[in-house]
């Protein structure tokens, strides 16, 4: 109990960070109190002013630019786009069983001879087409990376990562 009013006299000063003046007491029947407003006894404390920090914001498709060396997504004369499809980024799979179709998007279409590589998990995976097949996908995040690559190994697109995540309902929890 005396936890829980620690931790609503904490949310408090939280709340009241923004207040000037905060004050602390402490009753007969030895509760702690938070106000901004003085009490008989209470003692002042000081407040640093909060830090802050701007949150990310992924940039849309529009304000990204085309990196200009060959390690990233590049628009190699071609190939305009290369994306995962399916599954979505940060999508939650459940209980798939260790299996998982991957979809990829690419425009223009596929060149006779450029090949697909995927990259499950950091680890390539030379792929027949845009929609693949994967197993051992099991419980867990998993990273996500797609590119074409030309007959003499040439870096043509890559995809941007994704990350997804499998869960497998536990045979623990059944009632």
């Amino acid at each position: 109990m005396r936890k829980c009013l620690v931790l609503a006299g904490l949310s408090v000063l939280a709340a009241a960070a923004s207040a000037t003046e905060v004050y602390r007491w402490v009753d007969e029947d030895g509760v702690v109190h938070y106000s901004d407003a003085p009490h008989p006894g209470a003692q002042k404390i000081e407040i640093a002013e909060p830090t802050t920090v701007p949150a990310y914001r992924r940039p849309d498709a529009a304000e990204r630019t085309p990196p200009t060396n060959g390690d990233n997504q590049s628009a190699a004369p071609g190939y305009q786009s290369l994306e995962i499809v399916q599954p979505a980024a940060e999508e939650t799979l459940w209980n798939i069983e260790g299996r998982l179709t991957v979809q990829l998007a690419l425009q223009p279409a596929l060149k006779p001879g450029d090949r697909v590589r995927l990259y499950f998990d950091g680890e390539p995976r030379e792929v027949s087409g845009l929609q693949v097949p994967l197993e051992e996908v099991y419980r867990g995040a998993h990273n996500l990376q797609a590119e074409v690559v030309n007959p003499a190994g040439r870096l043509m697109i890559r995809s941007e990562p994704i990350r997804f995540y499998v869960q497998q309902t536990s045979i623990l929890n059944r009632n």
